[in-house]
């Protein structure tokens, strides 16, 4: 159960509020989960939907190659929301089943393919060891590009950002959806 009052209808705000949550549905199509709980300071809500939009829709990554950062991130947070919106995202987008498994279960990712395994690896090490080891570096610049590894990491840090604001808040998964073991 959520720890304070979920924002999901534009009636129970201030007026002056409206805006913002009109250009939330607009992206979204509704507001739930995290941005339920953003929307109690004006405007903040506002611009983490507009990060995340970039990171999601105008980002270089492939929707596999994203969807794989962020159920990473959920699965190094905890993340129990993230995980159940995301592993769905991802089977949508064709990730496959062995690599949401390896994450999952925290196993060893050397057997997955190279994209999957190094994006689990840049993931880990990051939220690990606060760092990317220059070899994963290299080869993933080298792979894809400058600019893929920057989104890479943006993608990263903004969903650690809305993993903190679920887990702070216990916006949790519906019963029936995917279950991160916590």
């Amino acid at each position: 159960m959520p720890r304070i009052k979920m924002i999901s209808d534009k009636s129970e705000i201030p007026a002056e509020q409206h805006e913002e949550f009109d250009s939330i549905v607009g992206v979204l199509h509704s507001v739930r989960g995290p941005f339920s709980v953003l929307m109690h300071s004006p405007g903040l809500a506002q611009k983490v939907m507009q990060a995340g939009a970039q990171v999601r829709l105008g980002s270089t990554l492939s929707p596999v190659e994203r969807e794989l950062a962020v159920i990473a991130v959920s699965r190094e947070k905890d993340a129990r929301y993230e995980w159940a919106a995301h592993v769905k995202a991802g089977r949508a987008a064709g990730m496959r089943e062995e690599a949401i498994e390896a994450i999952r279960n925290r196993e060893d990712v050397s057997g997955l393919e190279p994209d999957e395994r190094d994006i689990a690896l840049f993931v880990r090490q990051l939220l690990q060891t606060n760092k990317v080891e220059r070899p994963l570096f290299d080869e993933l610049v080298s792979r894809h590009s400058e600019r893929w590894v920057v989104e890479l990491a943006a993608t990263i840090g903004q969903y650690q950002y809305i993993s903190a604001i679920n887990n702070t808040f216990e916006v949790e998964p519906a019963a029936d959806a995917d279950q991160l073991p916590v």
